[in-house]
């Protein structure tokens, strides 16, 4: 065997290179497929489920039982007072005052009347919409101004049977609603999330953005944020 060929050989038979196992830099490049993929394991399906806990609400509400017994839809218990203000989530006495006969028929009944009924109590719902305290949302804008549909942002809560589970960020306090689903950011329906790239795309596409001037850009921030 000639110099060069047993310079090439190690001791143990390996072929090297500039004196380095060849063998060495396929084990850093496995160590480092299986980092990356434990990397996006642990980043993308095992980190969210630890960053969001979930609560249950006081009790089940089915929406979709409701809303055949109402006219109005939505606005019938979530309708707008005169001066244009929202009145969100329905207090006790709208819901009490909506049920002439006898409550607690079923378990979720009996929960509101013996909790809350009985004792004069407003239900503490968990709002799923709830956005941070620094932005304003003008629901008499979009639903009343606009003429948007109430779907566009809650999707189809209105047809639900049951109330799902209340997902919040343990970090932040945030619904998970605002933040979305997916950890990526990636969406396929208008109300799967509620941050504000999701508010400038819509008013984007509906040609209601000027932002000509850094003024103007301004000045459009304060409309949202208080």
């Amino acid at each position: 065997m000639s110099t060069l060929n047993k310079k090439a050989m190690d001791g143990d038979g390996k072929k090297t290179s500039g004196g380095k196992d060849i063998s060495a830099g396929g084990f850093i490049i496995l160590f480092f497929i299986i980092g990356f993929a434990a990397s996006m394991v642990l980043g993308w399906v095992i980190f969210p489920k630890l960053l969001y806990s979930q609560k249950q609400q006081p009790f089940s509400f089915n929406h979709a039982l409701h809303v055949e017994e109402v006219e109005d839809g939505c606005e019938s218990c979530h309708y707008f007072r005169e001066d244009g203000s929202f009145s969100g989530i329905p207090k006790l006495a709208q819901c009490t005052d909506c049920h002439e006969e006898p409550m607690g028929e079923t378990e979720d009944e009996a929960i509101f009347v013996e909790q809350y009924v009985a004792k004069e109590q407003e239900v503490p719902w968990l709002s799923y919409s709830r956005q941070p305290d620094c932005v304003f949302f003008s629901h008499s804008a979009h639903v009343i101004g606009a003429e948007m549909e109430c779907v566009a942002c809650h999707g189809h809560i209105g047809e639900s049977e049951s109330s799902r589970a209340y997902e919040y960020n343990r970090i932040t306090g945030y619904s998970r609603d605002i933040w979305g689903k997916n950890i990526a950011g990636l969406k396929k329906n208008s109300w799967d999330r509620m941050k504000m790239d999701d508010c400038a795309q819509c008013h984007k596409e509906a040609g209601i953005i000027h932002t000509s001037s850094v003024q103007t850009e301004r000045d459009a921030c304060f409309v949202c944020h208080k």
